[in-house]
């Protein structure tokens, strides 16, 4: 048994950390999903939407203060103080991203929603759901080989993000004559192509907590 697991052992069962970590992925999750649902609905019906993602954007970040707050209380954390910061702070930084895309398509009053941006939003809700499933695997340290394969496919996803993104903007500039159109369709798909690389962000602080606990 290693040091960090025979400290893994000794240290009391975690009531704190871990409940706000699957609060804040499976608000995470859901956001995403809202997002992904608004691209795919009516313009009339995509307020209602926003609004929601606006609300489950501000819930997610109330949760990351309520974690720095109980950093600042209790000596003994799950795993290191630092890591846990990084990891609320990164699953954060998604939320936003994810938030910032929707906030420009609301008020730049998108009429036609590209194939893109719903491929875009379908490939941040595959990696919300491999953040959700990587960071319940961290509750007990057991299943580090399944953190370290949804690492794996995070960065394969934002690989895949990456490419969409490339096309698209590709494309804008090939068949739109519209400046104005040119640069709110890029607004978008920059928000969400970082919302990619946000979640490749979670995706190294798993990795490198992954490796410390090996």
């Amino acid at each position: 048994m290693s040091i960090n697991n025979i400290f893994q052992f000794l240290v009391p069962k975690d009531r704190k950390f871990f409940p706000l970590f699957e609060q804040a992925t499976q608000n995470l999750v859901i956001l995403a999903e809202t997002l992904h649902e608004a691209v795919n609905a009516p313009k009339s019906q995509r307020e209602e939407y926003f609004r929601k993602i606006e609300e489950l954007e501000s819930v997610i970040e109330g949760i990351a203060h309520t974690m720095n707050l109980e950093l600042s209380r209790n000596f003994i954390t799950p795993f290191d103080r630092e890591d846990i910061y990084a990891l609320i702070s990164s699953i954060d930084n998604v939320a936003d991203y994810l938030y910032g895309a929707a906030s420009r398509m609301r008020l730049y009053q998108i009429e036609k929603i590209t194939k893109s941006i719903r491929k875009m939003t379908e490939i941040t809700l595959d990696a919300c759901k491999l953040i959700q499933t990587a960071v319940f695997d961290l509750k007990d340290m057991k299943n580090l080989k399944g953190i370290t394969e949804a690492c794996k496919k995070l960065n394969k996803l934002e690989n895949k993000s990456d490419s969409v993104f490339d096309k698209a903007v590709a494309d804008i500039f090939e068949n739109e004559t519209d400046v104005k159109q040119i640069i709110i369709y890029k607004e978008v798909l920059s928000a969400l192509e970082s919302a990619a690389d946000k979640c490749k962000g979670v995706s190294n602080v798993l990795e490198s907590i992954a490796v410390k606990h090996s």
